[in-house]
């Protein structure tokens, strides 16, 4: 073998290393301490929280999700799904004068529902779901959480389970973010990975409509 091809193949198991270094590395970065924080934003320092302040417990909580739920693909929704998943919100909206606390329990329902049909896990799974979500949908996440912690605390004694019209409000008002987030069809409402949410191409929602009952 000539020492110019000796040469060639050395430069070529050169650059393969490094190039395996490279992807090693930013794979590192996503799941590492800053590359969650970007990702997560305040889920992160949530999660943290819950694990009284030990934030390498919380990484390795949060980089679990990443590796599980990382490669899932949002599958879009039919235009009739769509519709039909807007006119079920806007029931909520106006149920919640009348019964505000069924009001959020239907929201919960229907987060569920829609995160799987957009290809997330089964709403009969919701911790799996949840961490799926967040994975995507970090920035917005929280209302989901807040909504359906109301639902399956309402008659254990718990504070959440005494939730008042106003904390019930505030619920539905961050959990709308996510359903808007999921039920857009705008393509620039997918997550890329930092944990910042997308357009809301559906509309706010009306304060006005959540008055107290």
């Amino acid at each position: 073998m000539s020492t110019g091809v000796i040469i060639v193949l050395i430069v070529i198991v050169v650059g393969v290393v490094a190039a395996a270094a490279a992807l090693a590395l930013r794979a590192r970065g996503a799941t590492g301490g800053s590359g969650l924080k970007r990702r997560f934003g305040p889920e992160y320092d949530r999660t943290v929280a819950r694990h009284d302040g030990d934030a390498k417990a919380a990484e390795r909580e949060l980089g679990e999700r990443v590796q599980e739920h990382g490669s899932l693909h949002e599958q879009p929704l039919e235009p009739a799904a769509r519709e039909q998943f807007q006119a079920r919100w806007a029931a909520a909206q106006e149920l919640f004068v009348d019964s505000p606390r069924q009001a959020v329990a239907d929201v919960d329902q229907l987060l569920g529902e829609v995160a799987g049909a957009r290809g997330f896990p089964d709403v009969a799974e919701y911790d799996k779901q949840f961490d799926a979500l967040s994975v995507h949908h970090a920035a917005h996440v929280h209302g989901y959480r807040r909504v359906h912690r109301v639902v399956t605390t309402r008659t254990n004694g718990t504070p959440e389970s005494q939730a008042g019209t106003e904390e019930m409000r505030e619920a539905m008002l961050e959990a709308r973010a996510l359903f808007d987030d999921l039920v857009s069809d705008d393509s620039r409402t997918s997550r890329n990975g930092d944990g910042r949410g997308g357009r809301h191409s559906i509309g706010s929602f009306n304060k006005q409509a959540l008055k107290g009952s």
